[in-house]
């Protein structure tokens, strides 16, 4: 629990950093930055860099999985939080375009982009963390912890802004008062450093380094040998992601410009959502541990694909009670997605080059979804001046997930590559499947040794396929157990009824 609660506090700082942002870029970005722009374009452009964030997202994916997978995931961590202070505080410190002309948005790009970097690193790490540390049938509910970190950053920043806001004049706000935010972040940072310091390593990760090693270049196992996990987990996400940044970065422009609301009370409504959004990942996680991944993400899919077709037809009513109403539905689809995602995508992918995978499949994910969604709203609005095309890119990106996470069956989650079990010692590997959890849970082990030969790749896929079909048939979907296929001797994890040794059924 130590480590999940240091996964949460940790994740939250970063967040608010990453978000801090976002609102700012709604907010001042536009008149401060960009000044020789109207008001509809200024903001495009504001989103235009805050879309730039995301292109270094999946490079910073690689670079910190990398060194992730090869020296452990706690390091990372900490390097991920330095990085993402030391340039929100540049922010907080940069000087506007009426002071240094164009190197003022040159700059703001830049230190969007170490953001970018340091994001990128920090999910994954933070998710393993949690997930690897957990007990086997609660990975669910201990991955939420830093799933619950991305609406707690932004409850803080929406609440660092509202407090700025409520305190000060429109002119001081535009003139200092946005700082803030950005400049609090540097104590925030100090407190998260010195928690991820006091944790422990994974022990996935150093049962996994001691009884086969590390891969070399683990990004390249994983697009030799997970592709098709990593597409299935970056489209998974898409949805989810554009409709969490419509909902926390653009709705506020779109709020003001458009339909002419006052600030704080879209910026309080934007805070009640997340609320709603930061109790219901816990709850869907738990949810997901009892009845799989994959049953809770397609309900949530389904929910959150109806919340983003009536996302903006709502909020354009203009009264205060219905958009209230849109936006904390909306918080409860995206924390009944968000929620189950984090053990979805640890067993996604081996150890060896879980923060690999892991972190590409999430980052393209948000490149794909929330960084190009404020953007394509601001264009989409700026030439049609209607919210029915917005509704209908939101609808779309929804919709590639929901079909994305019904294509994750028992089958596409394999580890395809091959590597050793967690323990090399059977008897110790029994013991952990096999030992109570919980309230008294105990995790059949089931082993199904084949002939020693060699089968081909195909043959070799369909056989397992049929072997797992078969025991699912006979135990139950409800079933949690494990099957083990050893083919020459080499063990080759086989989710047939449950995710990694113990967890939940993902189908």
């Amino acid at each position: 629990m130590k480590v999940a609660m240091a996964s949460l506090i940790g994740t939250a700082i970063e967040w608010y950093d990453y978000f801090v942002y976002g609102l700012a870029a709604a907010m001042v970005f536009g008149p401060l930055f960009f000044p020789a722009f109207s008001s509809v374009t200024g903001t495009l452009a504001a989103f235009a860099t805050f879309s730039v964030g995301f292109v270094a997202r999946p490079l910073g994916g690689i670079v910190m999985g990398h060194f992730g997978d090869r020296i452990g995931r706690k390091s990372m961590l900490v390097t991920s939080l330095l990085m993402m202070g030391i340039a929100t505080v540049g922010v907080g410190l940069l000087p506007t375009y009426e002071a240094i002309g164009a190197w003022a948005p040159v700059l703001l790009v830049t230190l969007r982009l170490i953001q970018g970097l340091g994001v990128g690193g920090e999910w994954g790490g933070a998710v393993l963390m949690a997930v690897e540390h957990a007990p086997r049938n609660r990975k669910g509910f201990y991955g939420s912890f830093p799933q619950m970190g991305v609406p707690a950053g932004l409850i803080l920043a929406n609440v660092a802004f509202l407090g700025v806001t409520a305190g000060v004049s429109d002119s001081a706000f535009l003139t200092w008062g946005w700082r803030v935010p950005f400049l609090f972040s540097a104590v925030l940072v100090v407190v998260g450093v010195v928690i991820r310091f006091t944790i422990t390593e994974s022990p996935d990760f150093e049962r996994a380094k001691e009884s086969s090693g590390t891969e070399r270049l683990p990004i390249v196992a994983v697009l030799r040998h997970n592709t098709g996990a990593v597409a299935l987990g970056a489209g998974a996400f898409i949805g989810i992601n554009a409709v969490g940044y419509i909902y926390m970065a653009y709705l506020l422009a779109y709020s003001d410009e458009a339909l002419n609301l006052d600030r704080s009370l879209v910026l309080t409504f934007i805070l009640l959502g997340s609320c709603a959004w930061l109790v219901t990942v816990p709850t869907a996680s738990v949810m997901s541990d009892r009845y799989g991944r994959r049953k809770v993400l397609l309900y949530g899919s389904v929910g959150l694909a109806a919340a983003a077709a009536a996302l903006f037809p709502l909020v354009d009513t203009g009264s205060a009670t219905v958009i209230l109403i849109a936006l904390l539905v909306t918080g409860i689809a995206m924390g009944t997605v968000y929620g189950p995602l984090a053990a979805l995508y640890a067993e996604l992918f081996p150890v060896r080059v879980r923060y690999s995978g892991a972190s590409l499949a999430y980052q393209l994910g948000a490149l794909l979804g929330g960084g190009l969604a404020p953007t394509v709203a601001s264009s989409l609005y700026a030439s049609w001046r209607s919210s029915v095309p917005i509704t209908v890119y939101l609808t779309a990106t929804t919709l590639i997930s929901l079909g994305c996470v019904a294509a994750v069956r028992h089958r596409h989650i394999r580890n395809s590559m091959p590597e050793s079990p967690l323990s090399t010692d059977r008897e110790s590997r029994e013991g952990d499947l096999t030992r109570q959890e919980g309230e008294g849970d105990t995790v059949p082990l089931i082993e199904v040794k084949l002939f020693e030969g060699r089968l081909s790749e195909d043959t070799e896929s369909r056989l397992i396929d049929s072997l797992t079909d078969a025991i699912t048939g006979v135990l139950g979907d409800s079933v949690r157990a494990q099957t083990w296929v050893v083919l020459d001797e080499v063990p080759a994890r086989r989710w047939g009824i449950g995710g990694s040794p113990g967890s939940t059924p993902v189908a």
